[in-house]
């Protein structure tokens, strides 16, 4: 099985040690965060950089909206996906078109300044329990986690990016926060199948997915010894065998309490590539990046290539001025002022 590494870096702009890091042929992408944005000029110059460095590198972000967005000041604000779960309360097929217009949104300002995928969508079901899920999630029926997440997902793939779904099988149960601890969901195969796991199902049955992103949480139910991001029997069993994904697999980071439990980091990539990952994502700890990364080159595992998740590129044009982002703004601006 191919894998590669997904990795960070601290600043606004390139070092020189970013730059000798990220030449590294084990990695294939670069995630960013809050720390590494200013403004959406700089942003945009980053990118530039990161891509003349390595065309083939995909960069990414975690851009849900709500309180998990990096890129905020310049940007437009996004709201929290529960907002979307609310108005498809009162109004479904209004939801419906403003989840769309807000997947095109999120999407088309990110790949305008040079990102190419946000690891979304969310669904996760709200049980009004995790702390750390709460109102990322939709909505707690399955069904309307489906609808909404349907309509994010083709306004992502109408603006050129590709879907990644998180957290198989689902986070929402559990009420420890996985960056801090690891969580236990003790539900039955039964309970999680008919709940959680319904949405990933259908999503993954029609085509819809292009990656997957799974939770550090331990499912003694199904698994007892791994958390799911390190279990192949949820990754290979089920996601791969019984719901048929063929999609990429990355494994949550590596650098989160959820997953320190299981050891080194050159330990956890090897259990991560051994379960069913093809993407190795660290971030934070330079030092840990590193030792994955040589775990990969030592152990001489194939490298996958992440260009299937490269963004379309997009015309020159003044975005913020077009018909086309007046029109959607128009449409989601009630949900704004959430």
């Amino acid at each position: 099985m191919s894998i590669c590494v997904m990795a960070d870096i601290a600043g606004f702009t390139l070092t020189s040690e970013d730059e000798a890091f990220l030449l590294q042929p084990e990695i294939s992408g670069l995630i960013l965060f809050s720390r590494n944005y200013e403004s959406p000029q700089q942003l945009k110059s980053l990118c530039d950089n990161i891509k003349a460095l390595r065309s083939d590198l995909i960069i990414a972000v975690d851009q849900e909206g709500g309180k998990v967005q990096r890129f905020r000041e310049g940007f437009l604000r996004l709201p929290s996906m529960s907002v979307l779960g609310k108005s498809f309360q009162q109004n479904e097929i209004l939801a419906l078109k403003q989840a769309y217009e807000l997947g095109w949104l999120m999407a088309i300002e990110l790949i305008h300044h040079g990102i190419d995928i946000s690891f979304a969508p969310v669904l996760d079901l709200d049980y009004g329990r995790s702390s750390v899920i709460g109102d990322r999630a939709f909505a707690r029926s399955p069904s309307a986690v489906y609808k909404l997440t349907d309509q994010l997902i083709k306004g992502m793939k109408s603006a050129g990016m590709c879907a990644t779904a998180k957290h198989f099988p689902g986070h929402g149960f559990v009420e420890a926060d996985s960056h801090l601890e690891l969580p236990t969901d003790k539900r039955s195969r039964t309970e999680i199948f008919a709940e959680d796991l319904q949405p990933f199902k259908q999503l993954i049955a029609e085509n819809k997915l292009s990656a997957v992103m799974p939770a550090h949480v331990v499912y003694p139910e199904i698994d007892a010894d791994f958390t799911a991001g390190f279990s192949k029997i949820w990754l290979q069993d089920i996601l791969r065998n019984e719901l048929g994904f063929d999609g990429l697999i990355y494994s949550d980071d590596l650098s989160m309490e959820g997953a320190a439990a299981s050891g080194s980091p050159s330990m956890r990539a090897e259990k991560a590539k051994n379960a069913g990952c093809n993407v190795l994502l660290i971030c934070n700890k330079r030092a840990a990046a590193q030792e994955i990364v040589d775990t990969v080159r030592e152990k001489q595992w194939p490298i996958v290539s992440l260009e299937k998740m490269k963004a379309s590129p997009l015309a020159e044009q003044d975005l913020y001025s077009s018909s086309e982002w007046q029109q959607a703004l128009k449409i989601v601006q009630p949900l704004l002022s959430n």
